[in-house]
């Protein structure tokens, strides 16, 4: 299975301008800039869309290892925070932190704790991220 997504630049870095899209139309010449990416301007960036790669990613995954566990989740709420640093080598995202909420009908505190650092650690875009993985989980 391959996924992809792709981009399109033009201009310099400061006022260029740029769009990414999907084959899916998920996002269709959505636009980016030097401002979206490192100030305010409207529009995404590359670090919001692996942040939001994640939290889906993680989110999935949980729900799997619950499900092995017997349990089902009711709800999860995944927010990945991805931290993009200038650097000696350059710019380069250091961090990605998930911030998860579980409502958890009939789950106990161990079995959440376990599936949740279990999904952290193996969903595919933990695995594929080289930046360190923290994460805050609480059940609702």
């Amino acid at each position: 299975m391959k996924r992809s997504g792709s981009a399109v630049w033009s201009g310099d870095l400061k006022s260029g301008h740029g769009t990414v899209s999907t084959p899916s139309g998920a996002l269709s010449e959505t636009p980016y800039s030097f401002h979206t990416r490192f100030e305010e301007g409207a529009g995404t960036n590359p670090e919001e869309l692996v942040a939001a790669a994640h939290a889906g990613c993680f989110a999935m995954a949980l729900s799997a290892r619950l499900g092995e566990d017997g349990v089902a989740p009711e709800r999860i709420e995944a927010k990945a925070t991805v931290t993009l640093e200038k650097t000696d080598q350059g710019w380069r995202v250091t961090h990605s932190h998930l911030d998860v909420t579980v409502k958890l009908p009939g789950g106990t505190e161990g079995v959440f704790a376990k599936a949740a650092e279990d999904a952290k650690a193996n969903c595919p875009i933990s695995r594929l991220l080289t930046a360190g993985i923290t994460m805050d989980a609480r059940l609702a």
